[in-house]
């Protein structure tokens, strides 16, 4: 038995859509709710990393944790076992995860111009302001998902079967559309369909094995066979090979494993054997060049860094993201690094922050060890000593988290 899989834009009658059309089907719904509840069950994540790995914004510190690809990866496997159910209708952000071999499953796109949704949000007593907000941040959020996916547009046709223009069509219209194309012969069961799925969990299995040595290849499964893409630069592609295969060869479903040179430059600052999340840390500091020189020094080291400028910066940086270790400046024009550090342990008592200043006094140092912060260090500082105190700092922020497990 097929299934069908729906992705749309927001305010596009997809929720009348839907309903009618697991009427008609008598199909299981299955939405990106489902899916991530599923993971976050499974896997013991919290809910907000894979939402977020799902709608965006990608975290500051992404490149160096590659949470992303590691939610994605676990998002494949459970919709892997969806798709080898028994009629299924999906529908959400997660229909882009159906890979194109998989041709059992029907790939549904609605979209519709923006005025459109509009209309339609106003008449549901959403304001046009708010629609017109809602409708942006929706569109961004797909964009950059199906970009992250496939390097492709959402809007592109080739990623569907069917793409439907709803603002032409009533709900019903849409329905009677998608299962005049469901019941097409082209839309059945083959070996070479199941096998896409399989296919799709051993790769996802395949991506989770590299990613916890810390290699970013681009990973493709075709009848059990991995072909690992390199694109990044190494010193040797031998070498290289040699311990990519190992460690695909070794998952579960694998039966031949293939390395080559992708045409795409990425550098990734893990190394195998010694890998290990990086600390995050949030660098605070007025002084641009100062700060941007440090964190790059930082990433070369293997440490996650993200500069910011002004103590403003930071507290709404915090919003959203939860860096292990804070290396703070005292004196900034606006908010001063006193009240960076107090906030901080107000909101976020976990992260550790280390007072990294230049015109900072004992009586500064005492209230700032008084405030919480992890150790009080004046510039100019050598690199060798920050990061020995990152490290101290981290391995208490690391202690911490597996007390809480």
């Amino acid at each position: 038995m097929s299934a069908i899989a729906m992705s749309y834009s927001v305010f596009t009658q997809e929720k009348e859509i839907r309903e009618q059309l697991a009427a008609v089907s008598g199909y299981e719904v299955v939405q990106d709710a489902d899916i991530i509840s599923e993971v976050c069950s499974r896997y013991k994540f919290g809910r907000e990393k894979v939402e977020r790995a799902v709608y965006g914004p990608p975290s500051a510190f992404n490149r160096f944790t590659h949470e992303r690809e590691t939610m994605r990866a676990y998002l494949k496997l459970v919709m892997a076992e969806h798709m080898g159910k028994q009629g299924v209708l999906f529908s959400g952000f997660v229909t882009h995860l159906v890979p194109p071999a998989a041709t059992h499953i029907l790939k549904v796109g609605l979209f519709d111009e923006k005025t459109n949704r509009i209309h339609r949000a106003v008449k549901e007593g959403v304001s046009e302001k708010n629609a017109s907000k809602l409708i942006k941040k929706n569109d961004n959020s797909i964009s950059d998902w199906v970009n992250f996916l496939h390097g492709k547009p959402a809007s592109d046709h080739s990623l569907y079967d069917i793409f439907i223009p709803v603002g032409s069509k009533t709900p019903a219209e849409a329905v009677q559309l998608i299962m005049e194309n469901y019941r097409k012969p082209a839309v059945m069961e083959t070996d070479e369909s199941l096998q896409a799925v399989a296919d799709m969990a051993t790769g996802a299995r395949v991506e989770l094995a590299l990613l916890s040595k810390g290699y970013t290849t681009e990973v493709q499964c075709s009848n059990a066979k991995v072909v690992l893409r390199v694109n990044k630069s190494v010193h040797s592609f031998s070498k290289l090979t040699e311990t990519l295969s190992s460690i695909a060869g070794q998952v579960e479903g694998v039966r031949q494993v293939e390395v080559v040179a992708g045409k795409d430059y990425h550098v990734s600052i893990y190394r195998d054997q010694e890998f290990t999340l990086p600390p995050k840390v949030l660098l605070v500091d007025d002084e641009q060049e100062f700060v941007q020189t440090l964190s790059d020094r930082l990433n070369t080291r293997s440490y996650g860094s993200y500069p910011l400028f002004d103590g403003e910066q930071a507290m709404e940086f915090l919003t959203h993201e939860t860096p292990d270790v804070m290396v703070l400046d005292l004196k900034m024009p606006g908010m001063q690094g006193v009240e960076v550090l107090k906030k901080t342990k107000e909101a976020k008592p976990e992260i550790e922050v280390i007072i990294l200043t230049g015109h900072g006094s004992e009586e500064d140092k005492k209230i700032c060890l008084e405030l919480g912060a992890y150790a009080y260090l004046q510039k100019p500082v050598d690199i060798v000593q920050l990061t020995a105190i990152i490290d101290e700092a981290y391995k208490e922020v690391a202690a911490a988290k597996m007390a809480q497990a």
